[in-house]
């Protein structure tokens, strides 16, 4: 019996809802679903931003001027717009403006250091940036020298805040950069927007860069029709009220929020709620003022906001379904924040190149722990795909065993930009090879074990990070923990972890780490538990909350 499962293979699937079953009709672009919301829900809050609203009539007016703006400068179908901004309404403004004007939208993380915005704006030749005004002055303009980039828009944080901009409006304002336009000026100078040629869903909508955990971030060219599929699963899978209220949790920039969130709300014609950046106590009076009913992100902000001081069974009273994904979700977290909150957390799966989920714990289900790694389930496949796991090479294994996890569907995306080779060799023949190792068990869940880069060889015995986490997680102490291997005379390889502390653990490191190794020692196989434990304020993170286990390794390969 082999793993390629599909949705309608297990029998309490198909006992789900004919909406949660049936196959997804999505639209041919979110541009088109975004305008039947238009059409049919204009007044309706589409953009909460603190105080500020604005309906999808409004949205639709000012994305139009940004369109209108970026086509009068010989800007259209086909060209990238890098977008470099956190999540505030600008960012959906200049992504609608964006797909107006028939372009590609190039997300750029807004903690990228100067080279790395350089790479991305030479690689997908971009042509028009977006981002924040001090950003602009303080170092993108020299990042964009030598760039292709003609047209620059910037943005302040600041606006929109409030139905009254002259309460924001000239506070902490940046002086108006000579070689740019403001953004928000732009949208209000109205236009139409171009009346050319229209998306269709094989066109790229967005060129979304990895996020280079594993090296050189590569454009992974996710389509309209990738985009819609997985918005309308969503919308569909989640059963939420229509107009339903979104909180964004996970950044825009990243493939979980831009298709989870925002494409989903649109799906749903219902309220995006945005508070700029994720800071636990902002996040959490917003989940007060705005009463949302879906967000979803990383397992590290659902751990900051369990361990806020304020954090209460109310703020999380309005949900109807609380996700993670973008990182991995220990079982110890979902314990918790069910016991102190009454929120269940479901897991759910996807890459970037599958455009966000391919896998995800169904309504009324709650994912099993295999019993015998104590790896929680991270769901399982929704319609139209099919996940497998192989051996290397690509034959698949008896269900219950290790192996790659690969993905077939139409949210796959037809390759990475410009780079054929490595789109042949990550695709063949449109299946994704994920680079995750995984098993299925007999019900058809998927779990997830870890990055096939990351598995550790100790004296010969493979060692999964992930299964060792999960034992610090269980500690209740440990924060974060992230496992690597690092250099060892005797091993080859030896396990080391690295741990940040809850609130109020107060004893002395030495003495912590001794008692952190003891409970490795008695859950785990001796050649598994860590033979070092190094305990940090907090361990490095990319901005969607993946904890970057790269920079952990250097660090322990330096000796630091």
């Amino acid at each position: 019996m082999t793993t390629a499962v599909t949705y309608a293979d297990k029998p309490w699937l198909k006992q789900l809802n004919e909406a949660q079953r049936a196959p997804v009709q999505p639209p041919e672009t979110m541009l088109h679903a975004f305008r039947e919301a238009v059409r049919t829900v204009p007044d309706r809050t589409a953009l909460a931003y603190f105080d500020g609203r604005l309906s999808y009539r409004e949205a639709d007016e000012l994305s139009d001027g940004i369109a209108a703006h970026l086509a009068a400068r010989g800007f259209g179908h086909g060209d990238r717009l890098a977008l470099m901004l956190q999540n505030t309404p600008h960012y959906v403004l200049a992504l609608l403006g964006a797909w107006k004007a028939g372009a590609v939208v190039v997300p750029v993380n807004p903690m990228y250091k100067a080279a790395e915005v350089a790479h991305v704006l030479h690689d997908a030749e971009v042509a028009a940036l977006v981002c924040d005004e001090r950003a602009w002055d303080g170092y993108l303009r020299e990042a964009a020298g030598g760039s292709p980039v003609r047209i620059v828009l910037t943005a302040c944080e600041l606006d929109l805040q409030s139905r009254d901009d002259e309460r924001v409006l000239g506070f902490g304002r940046a002086a108006p950069a000579v070689d740019a336009d403001d953004l928000l000026a732009v949208a209000r100078a109205g236009g139409a927007a171009p009346s050319g040629r229209g998306l269709a869903g094989g066109d790229i909508a967005l060129i979304s860069y990895t996020s280079g955990t594993s090296g050189v971030p590569k454009g992974a060219m996710n389509t309209h029709a990738n985009i819609a599929y997985n918005a309308e699963r969503q919308h569909t899978g989640l059963q939420l009220p229509d107009g339903a209220c979104i909180f964004v949790l996970a950044p825009l920039f990243h493939i979980t929020g831009m298709v989870c969130e925002l494409s989903a709300c649109i799906a749903g014609r219902g309220t995006l709620a945005l508070a700029y950046r994720f800071e636990a106590g902002v996040v959490l009076d917003a989940f007060l003022e705005h009463r949302p009913a879906f967000t979803v992100g990383p397992s590290t902000a659902y751990m900051a906001l369990a361990a806020h001081p304020q954090a209460t069974r109310e703020h999380f009273a309005s949900f109807h379904v609380l996700s993670s994904g973008g990182a991995p979700l220990p079982p110890a977290l979902v314990d918790k924040l069910g016991e102190a909150f009454g929120a269940y957390l479901r897991n759910g799966y996807g890459l970037t190149e599958c455009t966000a989920p391919c896998a995800s714990v169904p309504p009324g289900r709650r994912a099993p722990v295999d019993p015998a790694s104590g790896t929680l389930a991270v769901g399982v496949p929704g319609p139209d795909t099919v996940v497998s796991i192989v051996d290397d090479e690509g034959r698949p294994v008896p269900l219950g065993e290790q192996g790659e996890i690969t993905v077939r569907g139409p949210q796959v995306v037809p390759g990475y930009w410009r780079r054929p080779e490595e789109s042949a060799a990550a695709m063949p023949g449109g299946e994704l090879r994920t680079g995750d190792i995984g098993f299925m068990d007999e019900d058809g869940w998927l779990y997830v074990v870890d990055r096939k880069k990351d598995m550790i060889n100790a004296s010969g015995f493979k060692v999964w990070p992930r299964e060792v986490e999960d034992v610090l997680y269980g500690h209740p102490a440990v924060r974060e923990a992230a496992v690597v291997g690092v250099g060892d005379a005797y091993r080859g390889e030896t396990v080391k972890a690295y741990v940040s502390l809850r609130p109020g653990a107060d004893a002395a490191p030495g003495e912590l780490a001794g008692e952190l190794t003891e409970h490795c020692k008695e859950r785990l196989a001796a050649y598994k538990y860590p033979r070092e434990i190094e305990i940090l304020g907090e361990l490095p993170k990319t901005t969607s909350g993946k904890i970057l286990r790269r920079e952990l390794r250097s660090r322990g390969d330096s000796g630091e």
